[in-house]
């Protein structure tokens, strides 16, 4: 029996129900997403989607967190930029950035004058052992980065959550 008979006969909600699997119906939605199969992405190919060409300087940026993770359902990470958060001179974005996970982008923070200190603080899951980019935009346009390795022993988000 055709697989178009099939799905007018019996619906599609009831065959997703009974657990047909159908990847061609859903295979748009981890390129929407920009989702990668546990595939170690390049520095460039994490950053070059947002920096699009601008000046991009590996200074001025500090990444905290555990070089070991036991769980990487919550690792803490924090990141500090050193900027005069003046109205001419402030940090505009802070990115979190991951090279293994099912999304790259894990996390943005927007920045402005009234924060007084580019810092920001939070937990991340993390699939396994990668390299962490934290991403700065400035409001000249330049963008600042650091990269960390994190080892995980207990990999989190496998399932693309």
């Amino acid at each position: 029996m055709k697989l178009e008979s099939r799905v007018r006969r019996k619906g599609l909600r009831s065959l997703l129900l009974a657990g047909f699997s159908m990847p061609w119906l859903f295979s748009g939605v981890a390129l929407a997403q920009r989702m990668n199969s546990g595939r170690l992405l390049s520095l460039n190919e994490m950053v070059q989607p947002i920096v699009k060409g601008a000046i991009l300087l590996n200074k001025d940026l500090q990444i905290e967190a555990p070089l070991l993770a036991d769980n990487g359902s919550l690792v803490p990470i924090q990141i500090q930029v050193q900027s005069p958060m003046s109205e001419q001179d402030h940090v505009t974005q802070i990115y979190l950035l991951s090279q293994r996970n099912p999304v790259t982008q894990m996390a943005v923070f927007q920045l402005g004058p009234w924060n007084g200190r580019a810092e920001v603080s939070t937990r991340v899951r993390l699939a396994g052992t990668q390299e962490v980019i934290a991403l700065a935009r400035l409001s000249n346009g330049e963008f600042r980065y650091k990269q960390m390795e994190i080892i995980v022993t207990e990999s989190a988000c496998v399932d693309a959550s």
